[in-house]
């Protein structure tokens, strides 16, 4: 899926719209810095972002909300992943007021008509704990035979500027789900899913390989252009 502008009757980056650029701060040595702000305190989140800009050859400093006491925990209450994306990355544009990444994503399983979805990281009933949510998701696949055991992940990220200018990207990627965890490079459902294209988990893969493959890689690299055309 590609990226689209959300913001309906808001002028284009440039002009009167200079103050909706990316924030800068002066370093050393007078040159200037881009800055935004990933919408999220998960450092694998905040690495991979990083990793992607740069292999997108953008120069922009990426802050965790981990810098930002205070910052609003953001209840993820929309019905899709984009809204999800959308109602964090707002809320952090505004309390920060700098320009605010923030992602929403979760895996789709077939058998399961396409849940747990956006109830993906909280499927077993606590925020954030993915050896309970994948040990939940895998009892209830237990007796489906491998050729039903298709599943996709699913990803948008948006970046919101604080004067209200948003666009938003998102990926997918379909593959199918084993029924014992494998590899200890990725995080949440990584270690039971196998792409289509690979004969791994994205657990197994090295980290590079994954982003050029994976929902999240997708959906991001969609904003790295709009965020170096905002730093031209």
């Amino acid at each position: 899926m590609t990226g689209a502008d959300t913001a309906a009757g808001i002028p284009a980056a440039g002009g009167a719209a200079a103050g909706e650029m990316l924030a800068r701060e002066t370093a050393t040595g007078g040159t200037a810095a881009a800055r935004l702000v990933l919408a999220t305190a998960n450092p694998h989140k905040l690495i991979e972002l990083t990793r992607i800009l740069a292999a997108g050859h953008v120069a922009v400093r990426v802050l965790s909300l981990a810098e930002f006491p205070g910052a609003p925990d953001v209840a993820e209450t929309g019905a899709t992943f984009a809204a999800n994306a959308l109602l964090k990355a707002r809320a952090i544009a505004q309390f920060t007021g700098l320009p605010a990444v923030a992602d929403d994503s979760g895996i789709c399983v077939d058998a399961l008509n396409g849940m747990p979805g956006v109830l993906s990281a909280r499927w077993s009933g606590r925020h954030g704990d993915d050896e309970a949510n994948l040990r939940l998701l895998l009892a209830q696949l237990a007796d489906v035979p491998d050729e039903r055991r298709g599943a996709q992940f699913g990803c948008a990220a948006a970046l919101v500027l604080p004067g209200g200018r948003e666009h938003v990207s998102e990926g997918i990627v379909t593959g199918r789900l084993i029924r014992e965890p494998r590899g200890k490079n990725g995080f949440g459902y990584d270690p039971i899913f196998v792409p289509d294209s690979a004969d791994i988990t994205t657990a197994e893969m090295d980290p590079a390989d994954k982003d050029r493959i994976s929902h999240r890689g997708k959906a991001l690299r969609g904003l790295a252009p709009v965020i170096a055309a905002l730093l031209d």
